[in-house]
């Protein structure tokens, strides 16, 4: 499936709230954008993207090779393929493809999991040959680093790579990129990435994951989160480690998930992890998932989250992305200050003594498993606990 208007559209957002000087400068891109043409595919004269791999080693230096077409020393990278799930696995492969360094052997650099690191437009001369006119590259460069344990054999792609060279920063041969790496301060990754999916549906709701009361054993356990988890040897980007997680705890399947931001929660020691969060929109009934991990999943209105334990992070978040759609009707009858079963009931007559009967529901299934409700956290009674239905 080729790579989505959209998802290359909200990639190059991202990176521009990051870099709003640069919209000027891009404007080409953006105005290729506007155009119904593919612009992810190479036949797309007028202009299409191109991925590269910005690859820095343990020494702080730079991959480069020779690309034996132009004659020139760059990063690694090409043109997106039918196959490749985002902007980022792209540039994976293209690294992987040019030079046999594979994509588990490289992890993305803080900050930049889903977001280019640097945009370039260039041209590139006509090959009466192959039919090819002239046209523009509209490159988007993705940051990585090249762990220190790691001793990854170079296997060049003859046909296109006549060599590697790592280069210092100050020799990188593009001007941006240079620019832009000599500014990047020394970081060290986490050692393990997270990625999260930001489900939502058209009526406005967030599908949200109740994890399991494990305290000690599992990251905040009890409250509402995000469905995703840690990034895997297997997985080549933080794409494929959101869709894997979403694969094995409820068999969800997403066909456009595009990155949105990076959410930053902290772990058991209080040490602070950034997590990927990829956006995707999906109008199922989760009670129709098969859930693996934790105890239920549940649509949720922006407005109802105060009600949840909920981490403020994740509650942020959705509020951020709720307020980059539009307007949801279905907030009206929240914003009234009446829940929807609450009703007015006339004063009592004076002199009236109050006696409050409780009711409450067992309701218990032939398998043996029993209906419970998670109370509110500011309620009197048994706040934050599973109970029985109730009322008075």
């Amino acid at each position: 499936m080729p790579l989505s208007h959209d998802h290359i559209r909200t990639t190059v957002e991202t990176y521009l709230a990051r870099h709003p000087h640069e919209r000027e400068q891009l404007g080409g891109l953006l105005d290729a954008l506007e155009r119904p043409t593919d612009i992810a595919s190479r036949s797309t004269f007028t202009g299409h993207v191109t991925c590269g791999a910005i690859v820095v080693d343990q020494f702080g230096r730079v991959l480069h090779v020779l690309h034996l077409a132009s004659g020139r020393v760059l990063a690694p990278g090409g043109h997106a393929e039918p196959e490749d799930e985002s902007l980022a696995a792209a540039a994976l492969r293209e690294l992987h493809e040019e030079t046999g360094i594979p994509p588990q052997a490289v992890a993305p650099w803080p900050g930049y999991e889903s977001v280019p690191f640097d945009i370039d437009i260039h041209d590139i001369d006509a090959h009466p040959g192959k039919g090819e006119p002239g046209h523009q590259h509209f490159d988007l460069r993705f940051l990585f680093r090249l762990p220190s344990a790691t001793e990854e054999p170079v296997v060049l792609q003859e046909e296109e790579v006549g060599g590697i060279e790592w280069r210092p920063v100050d020799r990188v041969t593009s001007p941006s990129l240079r620019d832009k790496l000599l500014k990047l301060p020394p970081k060290t990754e986490p050692d393990t990435a997270n990625a999260s999916a930001l489900i939502y549906n058209d009526r406005g709701e967030y599908l949200l994951h109740l994890r399991d009361y494990f305290p000690g054993r599992i990251w905040e356990p009890g409250m509402w989160s995000l469905l995703g988890g840690g990034r895997e040897p297997q997985d080549a980007t933080l794409e494929h480690t959101v869709r894997r997680e979403l694969a094995e705890e409820t068999g969800l399947h997403i066909a456009d998930l595009t990155p949105f931001g990076t959410e930053y929660a902290s772990d058991h020691a209080g040490a602070t992890v950034p997590i990927a969060i990829y956006a995707g929109r999906w109008n199922g009934d989760p009670r129709e998932l098969r859930l693996t991990e934790g105890v239920m999943l549940a649509w949720f209105a922006p407005d109802d989250l105060h009600r949840l334990r909920i981490a403020d992070t994740t509650s942020d978040l959705v509020r951020r992305h709720a307020a980059s759609l539009p307007a949801n009707a279905s907030s009206t009858a929240s914003q009234s200050g009446l829940s929807s079963h609450e009703e007015r009931r006339p004063a009592s007559p004076h002199g009236t003594v109050l006696n409050v009967i409780g009711v409450h529901l067992y309701l218990e299934r032939p398998d043996g498993t029993v209906l419970l409700g998670l109370r509110h956290p500011d309620s009197a009674f048994a706040p934050s606990t599973w109970h029985v239905l109730a009322v008075h």
